[in-house]
C-alpha cells in the first residue's frame, strides 16, 4: 500500500470514529463519500473499510453494513487528537469563576469541578479529595472534660481535622494538657508520623499515651485511599444509547457503588503527570471493559495528590473529555499548591 493510501485509510478511520461518536450508528461508506471529499471511488472506501476491519480497527455486523469502531480504532483516534485538544476560552472563564467563588470551601469546590466536567462532556465525572503522600502534623488542642478524660482536636495537613476522646487511668489537669499541646506543637508541626517517631525527646507517661493516639490517627490517614470523592453526572452517562438495556445500566451502577473500584484503576494507570485515556479492554478490571476513562492526577508531587476523571461509554467525545480533565486538573493543582504553601 502506498503512503497516500495509508494516509487516506487513516482519514477514513478518523471519520468513522468521529461520526460514530456523534451519531451512535454504524458509519456507511456512502455517508463518508457524501460528507467528506476524499477524491476516490465508493469501491476504494469499501476496500479501506474492509482493510480496517481485517486489522481490528473497526467491526461491521455484516458485509454491507457500516463500520463501528473497536478499542484499537478508538486508541488510534485518541492518539491523533491528543495534542489538538483544548477547552474553549468561554468555558475556561466560566469554570474558573465558579471555582474561584468556592476556593475556601474544599467540599464545594470539588463538587463544582466534578459537575462542570460532567456537564461539558455529557458523561459522569469524578474528583477525589487530595491526599497527602504522608500526612503531616499541623496543630493540636487538648481540653479537659473531667479529671480522667480529655478532648483532643488534631489538625493535619490539607485541613484534615480529627477529634478524639482520651481516657486516663490517673487524674489529669488542664495545665498538664495545655503544656503537652504547647510542647507537641513546638516539636512536631510540619512532621510526618515517621519523622515524629524519629524525634527522640523526653516524654512523660501522659505525653506518650497522647502521642500514641496521634500516631494511630496519622497511620489511619496515611492508609486512606480514594474513599472521599464526588461523582457527578451519572444520569447523563446512563442516558447514552449504550445503557438502554436495563442489565447493562444496573451493571454500571453496581460497579460505581462498589468500594475501591477507583483505586483499582488509579493505582496502576495514573502514575505519571498528564491526562491518561483508558479505553475498554485496556482496563484490568473486567467490569470496566465496556467503559472508557479519561483521568489525571492533580496536586503537588510528593505532598498531596488527587484524581479527576471522566467515565463513560467507549463512544465518548474524547477531545472534549481530554480538554476538560486537563484544564480542571490544572486549576485544582493551583489550589493544592496554595494550601501546601500555607501548611
Amino acid at each position: 500500500m502506498s503512503k497516500a493510501a495509508f494516509k487516506r485509510r487513516d482519514s477514513v478511520l478518523k471519520i468513522i470514529v468521529s461520526e460514530y461518536i456523534a451519531t451512535a450508528t454504524p458509519v456507511a461508506s456512502e455517508a463518508i463519500l457524501r460528507h467528506y471529499s476524499l477524491g476516490v471511488s465508493p469501491a476504494t472506501i469499501r476496500n479501506d473499510m474492509a482493510s480496517l476491519e481485517e486489522e481490528g480497527f473497526i467491526t461491521r455486523p455484516y458485509t454491507s453494513s457500516g463500520g463501528v469502531p473497536l478499542d484499537k480504532g478508538y486508541r488510534f483516534y485518541v492518539e491523533t487528537i491528543s495534542g489538538q485538544a483544548g477547552l474553549p476560552g468561554d468555558d475556561q472563564k466560566r469554570i474558573r469563576q465558579l471555582m474561584d467563588a468556592a476556593v475556601d470551601e474544599y467540599d464545594r469546590l470539588l463538587k463544582i469541578a466534578a459537575t462542570a466536567m460532567s456537564q461539558l462532556v455529557g458523561n459522569a465525572a469524578i474528583v477525589t479529595f487530595p491526599k497527602s503522600v504522608e500526612c503531616k502534623f499541623k496543630h493540636i488542642e487538648l481540653v479537659e472534660m473531667n479529671q480522667y478524660m480529655a478532648m483532643m482536636v488534631l489538625i493535619l495537613s490539607n485541613a484534615v481535622l480529627r477529634r478524639q476522646t482520651l481516657g486516663f487511668n490517673e487524674t489529669v489537669s488542664q495545665q498538664q494538657l495545655g503544656d503537652t499541646a504547647v510542647k507537641f506543637n513546638r516539636e512536631y508541626t510540619g512532621k510526618t508520623r515517621k519523622q515524629i517517631a524519629g524525634n527522640k525527646i523526653d516524654l512523660s507517661p501522659l505525653e506518650k499515651k497522647i502521642l500514641g493516639t496521634i500516631s494511630d490517627i496519622m497511620a489511619g490517614e496515611d492508609m486512606i485511599e480514594y474513599d472521599n470523592s464526588y461523582l457527578e453526572g451519572l444520569r447523563l452517562m446512563l442516558g447514552q444509547p449504550e445503557f438502554v438495556q436495563r442489565e447493562r445500566m444496573l451493571g454500571v451502577l453496581e460497579l460505581l457503588e462498589a468500594k475501591g473500584w477507583l483505586k483499582q484503576v488509579i493505582d496502576w494507570q495514573v502514575t505519571e503527570d498528564g491526562v491518561r485515556v483508558i479505553i475498554g479492554g485496556e482496563n484490568r478490571e473486567s467490569s470496566l471493559r465496556d467503559l472508557s476513562l479519561v483521568v489525571s492526577n492533580y496536586g503537588v508531587p510528593d505532598q498531596a495528590r488527587g484524581t479527576v476523571g471522566i467515565i463513560g461509554p467507549k463512544r465518548m467525545d474524547y477531545s472534549k473529555a481530554i480538554s476538560a480533565v486537563n484544564y480542571i486538573s490544572g486549576l485544582l493543582s493551583e489550589l493544592v499548591a496554595r494550601v501546601c504553601r500555607d501548611d
